[in-house]
């Protein structure tokens, strides 16, 4: 398996938009800044989301209300970190394939993506007089770490991007 993205990561760095980013000087700084700034937001919005469904922030709004106010946010911070993310990606992708973070990165963003929707589709079954079930905010205080440690991981394969 590791040989076959190995392989998709070299090919992957002859593509046009791989060559722009490895051969001119203002491309890559460029992308980075938005890439880092939709990580900010698509950091922020997870984190006050999940801030309210633990109970810690805005309770006196409903969590569809927050949810239905947060969410385009999110989606765009997502969609955007991951446009960014790939084109930074592509210059290197055949030895990030190969580094000990890359690929856990890879499945715990997918983790989170699946949390946020799961969230998604359930969070109108929240807004109960009783308060948030005790599940809900299990499933909120998990889906936080996950993206914690995407974070986490990301940062170790800037590291070896900066290398």
């Amino acid at each position: 398996m590791g040989e076959i993205l190995y392989e998709f990561g070299e090919w992957l760095e002859t593509t046009p938009w791989s060559a722009a980013m490895s051969w001119t000087d203002w491309m890559f700084p460029v992308v980075a800044a938005f890439h880092y700034f939709s990580v900010f937001l698509l950091m922020g919005t997870v984190v006050a989301f999940h801030a309210r469904v633990l109970g810690l922030s805005g309770r006196r709004q409903p969590i569809t209300q927050v949810a239905n106010e947060i969410f385009p946010w999110l989606w765009t911070g997502l969609g955007a970190a991951l446009v960014t993310g790939f084109l930074m990606f592509s210059p290197g992708a055949g030895e990030l394939f190969l580094t000990a973070y890359f690929l856990p990165k890879l499945f715990l963003i997918a983790l989170g993506i699946g949390a946020v929707v799961a969230v998604r589709r359930n969070v109108h079954r929240w807004d109960q007089p009783a308060g948030i079930p005790a599940t809900a905010k299990l499933a909120a205080f998990i889906a936080l770490a996950v993206w914690i440690i995407a974070l986490l991981f990301s940062i170790q394969v800037g590291q070896f991007v900066a290398e």
